[in-house]
């Protein structure tokens, strides 16, 4: 863990020190006539890391064209969201998750000086290659297609990591593989960032049902529901493995409560999410189809044009 840690330290001095010369490019919009943040890494990057270390920083409001997850390593620093008028403490150990074109500033002054770490991700590479995976847990997926519905915030996630958190340690790799390129820095990254994101979605998906706490107050059914909802299953005796019954006792049990069979709420979280994806990103059908388990596309065509009474593409 020593070792770990005086890695992370070294990392953060040396992207602390190429902070300043990171492709910086406020530009004013000319659609919006809002101040806009476009990609601060290379052409060729998709995945960055970058750490602010100083007893000031106070950035403008201004709004991003990618993903940004910022941990406040070292102190607490205040961030402006979704307006200027909405100003929120990130207290040393949190971390605050952005979306594109959401707005932020971060604002903060210590004499004792403050460390934040950001991981950057390109949209259209998140979109592409993270959210198939993060389809998975609905809290996090929900946030990043559609802020308003989040149980958590309306433009921005903001929790706490404890202290032996996971998160640290795939962080501080990241810092360490980032700051010091090699030629596959790149693809040594990617799957790391993939690995931050579940980890943020398991802590997510506690905090949304109390820590836990909750769980064992809901009934089965209501734990069925949330797992098929989730997108966990892929069937019925996936469901009752899952659970440890036996999969005409699940389905009888989903009758009785819900008055629902399985396929059917399967369908409807499948659907829910392929509305979703296809008004929130530019995946196309067939990337979506494949993401919702769909063996092909012609089948997900037949089964959202059954239940929304139009076709995917809005025809």
């Amino acid at each position: 863990m020593d070792f770990e840690r005086t890695a992370f330290e070294r990392a953060i001095e040396k992207l602390a020190d190429d902070f300043p010369r990171l492709n910086w490019n406020f530009e004013l919009d000319a659609g919006t006539h809002e101040v806009i943040s476009r990609w601060l890494g290379e052409a060729d990057e998709e995945v960055m890391v970058c750490a602010f270390k100083g007893k000031k920083i106070d950035e403008q409001f201004h709004r991003q064209d990618f993903f940004f997850f910022n941990f406040a390593y070292k102190n607490s620093y205040e961030a402006l969201s979704n307006g200027a008028d909405s100003r929120i403490t990130v207290s040393e150990g949190d971390c605050y998750i952005g979306q594109p074109f959401s707005g932020y500033a971060l604002k903060g002054e210590r004499e004792d000086g403050m460390v934040i770490v950001g991981v950057l991700i390109r949209r259209d590479v998140f979109f592409r290659e993270y959210l198939s995976t993060l389809a998975q847990g609905g809290a996090m997926f929900r946030f990043f297609l559609d802020s308003e519905r989040s149980p958590l915030s309306d433009s921005a996630l903001h929790f706490p990591l404890e202290k032996d958190s996971a998160v640290w340690s795939v962080l501080g790799t990241m810092a360490a593989e980032y700051a010091f390129k090699k030629d596959d820095t790149q693809k040594v990254l990617k799957p790391l960032a993939l690995a931050l994101c579940m980890l943020l979605a398991r802590k997510i998906r506690s905090l949304a049902t109390g820590g836990g706490k909750n769980e064992g107050k809901e009934t089965l059914s209501q734990q069925i529901v949330r797992y098929i909802a989730d997108g966990s299953a892929r069937s019925l005796s996936d469901v009752a493995r899952h659970f440890g019954y036996h999969p005409n006792y699940v389905s009888a049990l989903l009758r009785k409560d819900t008055g629902r069979s399985f396929s059917d709420l399967q369908l409807s979280a499948r659907m829910e999410k392929a509305s979703l994806l296809l008004s929130g990103t530019g995946l196309s059908v067939e990337e979506i189809a494949e993401m919702l388990g769909y063996g092909g596309t012609s089948n997900f065509y037949k089964a959202y044009r059954a239940y929304f009474g139009r076709s995917p593409r809005g025809k």
